[in-house]
């Protein structure tokens, strides 16, 4: 049986769209695969008197809109985003995908023309734990493993930080009030490590 017939799916123009005043930019990490989406914000001169303006560099903040934000990337609805971590999960080699769906409520819908109008184009295979392998990142902590997704988190809480420090932006930070924790004054993969485990 042949799929209804439907308008294509597309994305809103205004969910695609760059914030103003501001860039997408990607952090590199040290494995392979790990780029941390942030976003880059222009701000403008500070305005003194009697004096020139006062160039101000760009702020660094979170963007966690994914790809959506980003000029150069193509979303297609249909298909789903692309698998961040899919890459990742391969290289451990400790998962294996299934078959077909694992519920039977799940292979029920697959097979439904009911719901044929609902479905993307692409389904992905479900994946598990090989047998007597464990995946969750806290086994991966215990067992000193700093994984993509520990590094992808230490990125993303930095943030410009190195780069702060180059610029001397940090000399007249106020210290905060840590409330009992010790925190490092960098984020490290292996701190998020130590943390997860």
């Amino acid at each position: 049986m042949s799929k209804p017939s439907h308008a294509t799916p597309t994305v809103d123009s205004q969910s695609i769209q760059p914030f103003p005043n501001s860039r997408k930019i990607y952090v590199k990490g040290q494995q392979p695969g790990v780029s941390v989406g942030m976003r880059e914000i222009t701000l403008s001169p500070t305005q003194q008197s009697n004096q020139a303006p006062e160039i101000n560099p760009p702020v660094r903040v979170y963007d966690t809109s994914g790809p959506y934000t980003d000029p150069n990337a193509h979303i297609d609805i249909t298909q789903g985003l692309a698998p961040l971590r899919a890459h990742w999960i391969a290289k451990r080699g400790d998962c294996e995908t299934l078959p077909q769906q694992s519920s039977y409520y799940a292979r029920e819908r697959k097979d439904s023309v009911h719901t044929e109008h609902l479905k993307f184009n692409h389904q992905r295979a479900p994946m598990r734990a090989k047998a007597g392998r464990n995946v969750s990142q806290l086994h991966y902590a215990r067992q000193g493993i700093i994984t993509p997704e520990m590094e992808y988190i230490a990125i993303r809480e930095n943030m410009a930080l190195a780069q702060a420090r180059a610029q001397g932006a940090l000399a007249n930070q106020h210290p905060g009030e840590a409330f009992g924790i010790t925190l490092p004054k960098e984020i490290t993969p292996e701190f998020v490590r130590d943390e997860v485990a």
